[in-house]
């Protein structure tokens, strides 16, 4: 029924484009221009138009309001930071602020090239003011100050306000390459081998490496290369920048794929992609650490954290690519490669806020290695009262289901559930276990399937979730037949990064009683469902014979069986642990554009151990004393008060010297502190397993478990099923 009305207005949408073109002569012999579109992104537009309006989940034309939306956000889509366009710029285009939506409706997306092509050319002028800025030797002694996030300031009013800012941020730029220099030369200086060890090294050296540039060198050297970038930029990929500011609005996980996007989308569903192992963003120009895949390069090697920036990509013996202000598509383009060649990133460490020295990390690209994504398991022996307890902790990446084994009838198809299974029998083979963790930290989610069966190991049976889309709603239960595979005392153990899937288990497990939930002060606050619509179905009948890649647009909500949705606020622990990612712009609330959380009929179900409620205020209070007299989480609260203040910085000096101190300063901090908290008993610390660094959280939460076993005073599985009122 979708496809026969979009034929119906399609039809006549293309009538209408082709008598306009007659009349306008578009059939005549013209000159190739990259900034015009083509009749067959006037086709893609018409019909992400159309999907946009009629197959989202919010079912919202596009009205003048959402038209005004797309106006802002799309010149905030190419110039985050307020650097090249003036406020006379912007309201040069202003007449057509409220008339975007009708152009994409009817196929017209000339705007989006109008305005790019305007952008292009400010590039330039930056390249040649940067050019003649380096070649006076800009003035790093100063009192002046550059302002660090500049998303929400004015447009600069005209081009002398313009090119003050471009003036600030060279000098800025300049002083980050040369604080890079000066701390390299300072751990050179502190870490001088020997001259005969200096020697062999050299004698060793096989590969030539290109001579050192200067910073000026450098810098100018990155500026040519993020011009020419956008220089470069193809047709369909402007498109795809104007669409996608276009979708976001309706939700920040829409988005319209160009065809090579496409293509690195599916590559990335099959896990095939050879790369770092970390999921970026993009955020005001900067390339930003959003989490750390388990088991790739990043994770085993352990350096990159979220909300580190990537600066600059160098591939092995080449000199750095400035990423500043590239889309995160092109930036994966750069590390992304053949597997065990390596690759440096250029890096701004989170921890060390708006004044932080770059510093290089060196990663090999491998495949996300499966084993180390798997569910992994540890029995943990916890003294309390004097009593020995055995408490299981099962690490579970994510939610993972061989959907293609499973279809072939392959009796042992890979899963989670099924994973988990084989580590509870294992825990369980020589003696029971008296409690278990479920650490879902970093979780991003992953079938929805293998959430609502995992959850039935641990429930009789009832309702793990409700799933909303345009057509109503339908809920997901564990039908398993009542069987409990564990029925001890329980705990849940998840962060900000904890995701969709994860979410849905953390928030059962919570509704029905079953355990408790414990870390970050909220989970991520996903609950939304996506799914990918080829573009190609609804536009090969107009004749179009090139790729026009894909729309992904959100087509459902998750709410828990009490009705509330994940969505924002996501699930609350019963216990709160001081936190680096509360503090972090992290989690669905921060996207913009994040769809509401919202409320609808909750399900009846049946409650597994209706003492709980009363058992969480005293395992809160006796976690909350323990977590007060430990000296431990008093040094990661002090670490975490210092993040935020220097977090919250909106200003960084433009005096080489003023930032050079700071730098020490903060240095000699961070270093201190990373001491005090790096409390692995090995002396080598560069031969140290990050598997042996004591886990704080989850030392707490054996800790809690402990007390929850020794409050029941039940024997595994002794719990029963009441009815929930």
């Amino acid at each position: 029924m979708q496809q026969k009305n979009f034929l119906r207005f399609f039809l006549t949408a293309a009538a209408l484009c082709l008598w306009s073109s007659a009349l306008s002569g578009a059939d005549a012999p013209q000159t190739p221009d990259k900034y015009r579109q083509t009749p067959e992104m006037a086709t893609i537009s018409r019909a992400a138009a159309y999907l946009i309006a009629n197959s989202h989940y919010n079912q919202q034309q596009i009205n003048e309001e959402i038209s005004a939306q797309l106006f802002d956000d799309y010149f905030k889509a190419l110039d985050p930071t307020r650097m090249f366009f003036t406020a006379a710029d912007i309201q040069s285009f202003e007449p057509q602020r409220d008339k975007l939506g009708a152009q994409i409706r009817s196929g017209k997306v000339q705007f989006a090239f109008d305005v790019f092509k305007l952008f292009v050319k400010r590039l330039g002028e930056y390249e040649e003011f940067t050019a003649a800025a380096l070649k006076k030797k800009p003035d790093l002694h100063t009192d002046e100050v550059f302002e660090v996030n500049r998303s929400k300031a004015p447009w600069p009013a005209n081009r002398a306000e313009l090119e003050q800012l471009w003036g600030k941020k060279i000098k800025n730029d300049l002083i980050l390459l040369k604080l890079m220099e000066l701390a390299k030369k300072q751990e050179a200086e502190k870490n001088t081998p020997s001259e005969k060890t200096s020697v062999a090294a050299s004698s060793k050296t096989s590969v030539k490496l290109p001579p050192q540039k200067s910073p000026e060198e450098r810098m100018q050297q990155r500026v040519e290369q993020f011009v020419q970038f956008y220089r470069n930029m193809k047709p369909v990929e402007i498109l795809e920048v104007y669409l996608s500011s276009l979708t976001r609005i309706y939700d920040p996980h829409s988005e319209y794929m160009s065809p090579r996007t496409e293509e690195d989308f599916n590559i990335g569903m099959k896990l095939s992609l050879v790369g770092i192992g970390a999921l970026l963003t993009n955020e005001d120009g900067y390339t930003k650490i959003v989490r750390i895949i388990p088991g790739g390069p990043a994770d085993v090697d352990g350096r990159l954290k979220a909300e580190d920036r990537i600066i600059a990509v160098a591939q092995e013996n080449s000199e750095p690519v400035d990423i500043l202000d590239m889309p995160v598509s092109q930036v994966v383009e750069h590390i992304r490669g053949k597997e065990n060649t390596k690759v440096s990133l250029t890096v701004l460490e989170a921890s060390k806020g708006a004044a932080a020295v770059p510093t290089v990390i060196t990663l090999k690209r491998e495949k996300v290695r499966l084993k180390e994504s798997e569910a992994s398991g540890k029995i943990h022996e916890i003294t309390q009262n004097g009593k020995k307890l055995r408490i299981g902790v099962i690490t579970l990446p994510s939610f993972y289901i061989d959907f293609d084994a499973a279809w072939r009838g392959d009796r042992n198809y890979k899963s989670s559930t099924r994973d988990v299974v084989n580590l509870l029998k294992e825990f369980t083979a020589k003696a029971p276990l008296d409690g278990l963790v479920m650490d879902l930290r970093s979780n991003g989610g992953g079938s929805l399937l293998e959430a609502v069966t995992l959850t039935g190991l641990f429930i009789k049976d009832g309702p793990v979730v409700q799933v909303k889309d345009i057509k109503g709603r339908s809920v997901d239960e564990d039908n398993d037949g009542g069987r409990i595979l564990y029925g001890g005392p329980l705990a849940v153990l998840t962060n900000r990064f904890s995701a969709s899937a994860a979410e849905i288990f953390a928030g059962a497990i919570k509704d029905h009683q079953r355990g408790i939930v414990l870390g970050d002060s909220k989970t991520h606050g996903k609950g939304t469902v996506q799914r990918v619509i080829e573009l190609e179905k609804y536009t090969a009948f107009l004749g179009a014979k090139v790729p026009v890649g894909s729309i992904k647009l959100t087509s459902a909500k998750f709410y828990r069986i009490n009705g509330e949705s994940t969505q924002l606020k996501g699930v609350t622990p019963d216990i709160v642990y001081p936190s680096f990612s509360d503090t972090m712009d992290i989690g669905e609330e921060k996207l913009p554009h994040a769809m509401a959380w919202d409320t609808i009929q909750p399900l009846s179900y049946r409650v597994f151990d209706p003492a709980l409620p009363n058992l969480i205020p005293v395992l809160r209070e006796r976690s909350e004393l323990r977590v007060r007299s430990n000296p431990e989480f008093a040094l990661l609260k002090k670490d975490i008060e210092t993040f935020r203040k220097i977090r919250d910085r909106k200003y960084v000096s433009l005096n080489l010297e003023k930032r050079w101190e700071e730098y020490l300063a903060e240095k000699k901090l961070h270093d201190e502190q990373e001491k005090l908290m790096r409390l692995d008993s090995v002396p080598d610390e560069k031969s140290a397993s990050r598997k042996e660094i004591k886990d704080l959280y989850l030392d707490e939460t054996l800790n809690v478990v402990a007390d929850y076993v020794s409050l029941t005073g039940r024997p595994a599985g002794a719990i029963t099923a009441a009815k929930q009122p």
